[in-house]
């Protein structure tokens, strides 16, 4: 494993600091432990048992699925926990999409796996097969975290190392609101993490690999326990 990526987001750790998350011991990617909430008492509500019958809520209809802007690329994630379908912002951030675009068109993604997930934080896969060893990548791109867009929850993001300018093939999906890894100033503490697609559909399937078991594995923390492998990701026509 390459001592470089123990780096991956490390910035993010002070950003994340100080808005109240715990960071966790050095390992590749956003090395982070979600603070568990606090929502205070519980509410005990007493009532008298009655024989009256429940109704059942009725089920709810999987969400709409997103449209994406003319000219905008779209991505099929293949999952083993199903698919995720990515817009890819072309017209805010050109050269992430077009770097992401290359290692699709390559084949590079197939039968990788998402290597650290993060309970309401993120997940970020496209750098290991289930081996956990690290393919070899094309050279970093230029980092667009200054494009104005936002880590809100379902967007597309690009991992990176400590340095500002050392994305690659990593990618990552925010679960969460993560406005600690948004472009602030011009710093390295404050550059940021480029945002450069959403979810158009299938952001379930992030949950419910965000919500996997992990363990460390050599020094890497917040792997699955199970694999969850990117079988491929293919270009919608």
């Amino acid at each position: 494993m390459s001592t470089t990526t123990n780096s991956y987001l490390s910035i993010a750790v002070v950003l994340a600091a100080l808005a109240g998350w715990t960071a966790a011991s050095p390992g590749p990617g956003m090395a982070f432990t979600g603070r568990t909430p606090s929502f205070g008492p519980a509410l005990a509500l007493q009532e008298k048992r009655s024989t009256r019958i429940v109704q059942a809520p009725p089920l709810q209809a999987p969400a709409p699925e997103l449209t994406a802007a003319p000219g905008n690329p779209v991505a099929v994630v293949a999952t083993s926990l199903g698919d995720i379908t990515l817009e890819l912002f072309k017209d805010r951030a050109p050269v992430s999409v077009e770097n992401f675009l290359q290692y699709v068109t390559e084949g590079f993604y197939s039968d990788t796996v998402f290597h650290r997930v993060v309970t309401g934080f993120m997940i970020q896969g496209g750098g290991y097969p289930a081996t956990l060893v690290e393919k070899t990548t094309r050279a970093p791109i230029r980092n667009e975290a200054t494009n104005g867009l936002r880590n809100s929850r379902g967007t597309l993001g690009m991992a990176r190392q400590q340095s500002l300018r050392s994305g690659t093939s990593q990618f990552y999906v925010n679960v969460a609101d993560n406005r600690m890894l948004d472009h602030t100033g011009y710093s390295p503490q404050d550059f940021g993490y480029a945002v450069f697609g959403r979810v158009l559909s299938g952001m379930e399937v992030a949950d419910r690999i965000a919500a996997m078991p992990t363990k460390t594995v050599n020094g890497m923390e917040n792997v699955p326990v199970e694999p969850v492998v990117i079988k491929s990701i293919t270009l919608r026509k």
